[in-house]
């Protein structure tokens, strides 16, 4: 058998059960062992017999369902060789398509909201016109009136609306039914009802059917349906910006030793073995391992840990980390998907996979309640047709089976339980917006609320991320001032982090500079130069305890946050300089207010133990984990949700994109990489840890406002769809008039609405009230 696995992009993914629909279909081909299709990147993994089925044969499984597989393999042969350029070219032609697609969803919406709104208040007006006498009827004809409503209904249900008769004749011919199919066959029966009203009010009037028309329910359903789409669309676009950005990182060439000679080579054509030359300032290309040179590493990208760390023969190098100063040459250890880099990208893209959105209680119910829904209203057309005389006389009984068969489909369309959800977070997404909290999705709000556990990454998120000098320490007769002066000139043109530290001290205090010449960089180690006619050095502290013979000093009296510096001449040691990162000024309030929401709070890191512990000490942090890479922060998050835990990742680089992508709900600072920003749900505006516990406060009423939503949704239906199938008929002579089951539906919406509005202003209040008390 020749197996094989390949990951497909898949067109016209709108939801959750339609990747649930995509495996299992695919499951049933033969030749296929197995298939699993992922929302959240819009895509299908499938194992296959490439003997027994092709794609195409895939593809005319899942086009007659609305989806259609996307080979990018297939689409690389034909640019040649399947090189890099022809993936790059085949990523933006996807994502120029899906570009093009957001883009047309929002000029239908522009059309169709300020439509609905319109309709939504004609609506009411006729409803409540004709039940209270004071209140005029509309200054239209109502033939008029309703002949444009007939237009409007028909562009909406034909052309905005064309997915959901597709859903829905989908579910004709292959009996599988999610939301889509349930508002298709609403708007659809409402349609079809009115127009033969319109076309064909006195036939119908002599069945004894009711003259009421319901296109305004097909505008108002479509429109708010497709608004909750093209939301969640928009946001699940931005997601795949993550990847993108990842990839930027790699690097497309490196300077390759041919002979005596080092020649530019894409890095596709690298092999094991080979030696590529990076210069000062220089991007590391490959994962490998130092066998000339010595330089300061910034690996931030990848350990997290704001200093660079020194590097010399024998050392390894990884893929995408920054060469800061000193010439290397690298042997290649690692190629392609083997580099860290690349298997950062696969473990993104791999959590993003992995955690399924939760699935709307909407679409969690409709594949029972569609065909429920039919049953209803098909048993009570024939019950009412076969119906004793002893319950109702034999000339009303097809226009009481009618009757019934019309209220029930039009009350059981889902303008309440499509607004349920949407609304409420529209609300606290804004509200959110209004705190400096940027929320991508709906679903990310709703998984914010349970949160048990919230970790953070450590540099630039608790911490600045930037080190600054902390103290001075004479060792000879020069004073702090006379030393800081020293190595301030020695840095004064080094763009290096620790450099900027001492310069920004130096300016601060300010401290005259000094002249300096015969400068020179001591890859690895720091730098010299002369001053005053006289040599000076600016080592790491490793450097000073091997050039100086003796040199020794009682590294307690430094904290284990910081970095030591060491100022020497030719003969000694002058004095040392600790330099370290520091706590934001949110963090420590963050943390209390995180705490007391009854949260765990973990710091994982990839910088040193005693640096991050000396930190979560401070703050008071319950677990603290150090030194791990890209794969073990992923690994703990999974621990934490295998213990039974609802995790929120807080980070702000690239080493927490997988994290991110892993946990419950990612949550990046705007002041970090635009990687960790993509990849988390959650954006926080000016680094303010502040506002982590502010959001969960926001999810909590949120979620609350949505369940009460549901409830009225839920109770309309529960409610109205026995009596308009006229279950109370032979007790109470109840039986719902089309009419009605409009205006209850109607009014359902409206509850809906009102209910998220409140939300709103509960959340204004508070915040009001959280003012004044801070004042």
């Amino acid at each position: 058998m020749a197996s094989n696995t390949q990951t497909f992009k898949v067109k016209g993914m709108h939801c959750s059960s339609c990747a649930n629909i995509i495996g299992r279909t695919l499951s049933k081909v033969p030749g296929v062992q197995q298939a699993q299709g992922f929302y959240a990147s819009e895509e299908a993994v499938v194992s296959f017999d490439n003997t027994v089925v092709d794609t195409e044969q895939l593809n005319q499984r899942l086009k007659p369902l609305g989806y259609s597989l996307v080979d990018e393999h297939a689409s690389h042969q034909a640019h040649g060789d399947g090189s890099s350029h022809a993936s790059d070219s085949m990523h933006d032609h996807l994502a120029m398509t899906d570009e093009q697609e957001l883009e047309r969803d929002k000029t239908e919406l522009d059309f169709l909201l300020p439509l609905a709104v319109v309709v939504f208040l004609g609506m009411l007006w006729e409803t409540l016109a004709s039940q209270v006498s004071l209140i005029p009827a509309l200054p239209l004809p109502e033939m008029v009136w309703m002949f444009l409503q007939f237009i409007l209904a028909t562009l909406t249900l034909f052309v905005f609306g064309r997915h959901f008769l597709q859903a829905l004749w989908s579910f004709v011919r292959l009996g599988k039914a999610n939301m889509d199919t349930l508002v298709g066959l609403g708007t659809s029966v409402a349609y079809l009802y009115s127009t033969l009203i319109f076309f064909f009010s006195e036939s119908m009037t002599r069945f004894g059917l009711p003259a009421v028309s319901y296109f305004d329910v097909t505008i108002i359903v479509i429109a708010f349906v497709k608004l909750g789409k093209y939301l969640e669309a928009r946001s699940k676009r931005k997601t795949s910006a993550a990847l993108v950005s990842l990839m930027k990182l790699q690097a497309k060439t490196a300077l390759v030793k041919k002979g005596k000679e080092f020649v530019e080579m894409e890095i596709e054509q690298l092999l094991v073995g080979d030696v590529v030359q990076v210069k000062p300032g220089g991007a590391i290309p490959v994962d490998g391992v130092i066998i000339e040179g010595e330089a300061m590493i910034d690996e931030a990208m990848i350990t997290g840990e704001s200093l660079p760390v020194s590097k010399k023969s024998g050392d390894g190098v990884i893929a995408g980390t920054l060469n800061t100063d000193g010439a290397l040459l690298i042997q290649v250890k690692q190629v392609g998907e083997q580099t860290v880099l690349a298997q950062v990208i696969d473990l993104v893209k791999k959590a993003q996979n992995s955690k399924a959105p939760i699935e709307r209680l909407a679409d969690q119910i409709s594949a029972i309640f569609v065909p429920v829904v039919l049953l209803i209203a098909i048993a009570a057309l024939v019950f009412w047709m076969l119906a004793p005389s002893t319950l109702l006389a034999q000339s009303n009984q097809l226009a009481f089976g009618l009757t019934a068969l019309i209220s029930v489909l039009v009350i059981a369309c889902p303008c309440a339980l499509g607004l349920a959800t949407p609304t409420a977070m529209i609300v606290g997404v804004g509200q959110a917006a209004l705190k400096g909290i940027l929320v991508k999705n709906a679903e990310s709000l709703e998984k914010l609320h349970a949160v048990t556990a919230v970790v953070f990454d450590k540099t630039g998120t608790l911490t600045t991320g930037k080190p600054t000098l902390k103290r001075i320490l004479s060792l000879s007769k020069k004073s702090e001032t006379e030393l800081l002066s020293l190595a301030a000139s020695l840095e004064a043109h080094s763009e290096h982090p620790i450099a900027q530290a001492i310069n920004q001290a130096a300016a601060q205090a300010n401290v005259a500079l000094a002249k300096v010449t015969q400068f020179k960089n001591l890859a690895g180690q720091g730098v010299r130069g002369v001053i005053a006619k006289k040599t000076h050095y600016l080592l790491s502290f490793e450097a000073a305890t091997k050039r100086y013979q003796g040199f020794d000093i009682d590294l307690s009296t430094f904290h284990s946050g910081e970095s030591l510096l060491c100022i020497a001449d030719e003969k000694a040691v002058l004095g040392v300089i600790s330099v370290a990162d520091q706590l934001k000024d949110t963090s420590e309030s963050a943390v209390t207010m995180l705490k007391n929401l009854g949260l765990h709070l973990v710091m994982l890191s990839g910088d040193r133990q005693e640096t991050a512990t000396h930190f979560a000490q401070i703050l008071g942090i319950d677990e603290v984990i150090a030194q791990v890479q890209p794969a073990a922060k992923l690994e703990k998050i999974r621990q934490l949700q295998q213990s039974g835990h609802v995790v929120a990742m807080v980070g702000d680089g690239v080493n927490d994109a997988p994290a991110l992508a892993a946990a419950d709900v990612g949550i990046a600072m705007s002041t970090g990489t635009q990687v960790a920003m993509s990849t988390a749900a959650i954006t926080l505006l000016k680094g303010d840890l502040r506002k982590v516990a502010s959001a969960i406060k926001i999810s909590r009423s949120v979620m609350q406002t949505v369940r009460q939503n549901l409830f009225w949704a839920f109770a309309y239906n529960t409610l109205g769809i026995p009596l308009a199938a006229g279950v109370f008929y032979p007790l109470f002579g109840w039986l719902l008039n089309p009419a009605f089951a409009g205006m209850a539906m109607a009014f359902s919406s409206v509850s809906v609405v009102l209910n998220s509005l409140r939300l709103q202003f509960k959340m204004k209040r508070n915040a009001i009230c959280t003012s004044l008390f801070r004042t």
